[in-house]
């Protein structure tokens, strides 16, 4: 299918999803997240004329900030998709079950919550002091593609950010001894799903000033929350430490993962290194 450019016009005065009086500083910072999500749909072609798009929240400010951004760019697409938010309830102690109900309703957005105790599941399957994250993720997508199967869902959106691509890079680089990150793209393993991350190209910092800005009802995880010294959080840190002391490193990290040259690496899966003699024979004059 073509790709589609989404970023049509300014949504910013359109819509409960957006302030009522925005500063300037926040019409910026809008625009500037607009069209970077904007440019990832179109660039990978996440969003196709008549899909239905599963928006998947958590109550952080990444999905918070993702729906919010989905909805301006709905409103003015020159294509017309459907978005359903479902948040995944893991039955976590204390968890305010009221509060993303409520504060969809009050946007009239289509939502629907799944009720599964993964947590339940994940404490006591894992080790006190062993990382939760990989269990968890598999009985969340799990849950998730089920849902998304039964609704006729054709896109799952996650709200993923560039910083949290930048990190899986590094966790595979580091302590799985691959060369790989977060796809903006996925078509997963049983090839009957299709997940997208439009904020692919979005920086954590700027996900972090939107969300205050417009005073999103945070609920924190305390599955991910309760644990300590995790690799992505060491990574994470390392990533601060090298933007502050080599401003635009992160960007330029992120612009090589979208400017791969297999012929310069060493997978020989990956590019024919074996038929480099041939290819040179051939290429000789007689």
């Amino acid at each position: 299918m073509p790709i589609v450019d989404i970023r049509a016009q300014d949504d910013s005065q359109k819509g409960p999803a957006v302030e009522t009086r925005p500063s300037k500083t926040f019409k910026k910072l809008q625009a500037e997240l607009r069209g970077l999500v904007g440019k990832a749909i179109s660039e990978y072609g996440m969003i196709q004329d008549g899909d239905r798009v599963m928006v998947c929240l958590s109550g952080g400010k990444d999905s918070y900030t993702m729906l919010d951004l989905l909805l301006s760019l709905q409103r003015s697409a020159p294509v017309k998709f459907d978005l359903i938010a479902v948040n995944l309830d893991q039955k976590q102690p204390g968890f305010p079950e009221h509060v993303l109900p409520d504060y969809l309703t009050s946007l009239g957005v289509s939502w629907h919550v799944i009720e599964q105790d993964t947590y339940s599941v994940v404490k006591r399957l894992i080790p006190e002091g062993r990382t939760m994250c990989s269990l968890c993720s598999r009985m969340r997508r799990g849950a998730l593609y089920r849902w998304a199967d039964e609704n006729g869902i054709t896109k799952i959106a996650l709200g993923h950010h560039r910083d949290d691509i930048l990190e899986t890079l590094f966790l595979n680089l580091f302590h799985g001894g691959k060369l790989k990150a977060m796809p903006p793209k996925l078509l997963s393993d049983d090839g009957r799903h299709i997940v997208i991350r439009p904020m692919a190209y979005v920086p954590e910092r700027d996900i972090a000033r939107y969300a205050r800005a417009r005073e999103f009802p945070i609920i924190p995880c305390t599955l991910c929350g309760s644990q300590t010294n995790l690799q992505r959080e060491v990574i994470g840190r390392m990533l601060t430490s090298w933007e502050r002391e080599f401003p635009g490193r992160i960007e330029s990290i992120f612009a090589a993962l979208r400017d791969v040259q297999p012929s310069q690496l060493a997978d020989p899966n990956l590019f024919d290194f074996l038929g480099l003699d041939a290819r040179r024979e051939a290429a000789e004059p007689l």
